[in-house]
């Protein structure tokens, strides 16, 4: 009987969930990955589940850059009390779309002491998948930095970038709703 490590496991899993319909319209989409399976976030949820937290298996995840699905597990996975300033820079940078920005941000890196440096130096990246992960983080602060976020939000409506514009406008929004509460 064949063996199969984590990986090799995980990656079995993905195949035998796979939704081609799914896969086929993030092709068509302009998906950045080589491989897609098509899975949804509760089904990678319910993998996450059953694996726990492995530092490992999320490296190995995550540096398979070349799958959708792998990227968006990785985050779900590693253990946050791991997570370092410098070990998030690497996620950053292994970050290949609004998707896996998505689930970084939600399951790792908003919950971390130095969110809101990582927000401000990214704000102003020449990358716009960067400055997404910036506006991304953002969203856990509107509510204490109403006038910081809506200023941060108008700055990158300036630059008239499709991918940040609607991130940008819900922040703005949401700061002028708060705001205008406050009154």
């Amino acid at each position: 009987m064949t063996e199969f490590n984590k990986l090799q496991t995980v990656k079995r899993r993905f195949f035998a969930m796979r939704n081609g319909i799914i896969a086929d319209t993030l092709r068509r989409a302009g998906s950045p990955y080589r491989i897609i399976f098509g899975l949804n976030l509760p089904q990678l949820t319910e993998i996450a589940t059953e694996i726990g937290q492995d530092a490992d298996l999320a490296i190995q995840l995550r540096d398979n850059v070349t799958t959708r699905e792998s990227q968006m597990l990785a985050p779900m996975i590693y253990p946050i009390e791991e997570l370092t300033e410098d070990k998030a820079e690497q996620w950053i940078d292994a970050a290949q779309s609004t998707e896996a920005i998505d689930i970084l941000c939600h399951r790792l890196l908003r919950h971390m002491p130095f969110a809101y440096g990582l927000m401000h130096k990214y704000a102003d990246s020449p990358v716009e998948l960067q400055r997404y992960l910036a506006l991304r983080l953002l969203w856990s602060f509107v509510q204490s930095r109403p006038e910081e976020a809506k200023l941060i939000a108008k700055k990158e409506l300036d630059r008239n970038s499709p991918l940040t514009r609607t991130v940008a406008y819900q922040l703005l929004d949401e700061a002028d709703f708060i705001l205008e509460g406050e009154e």
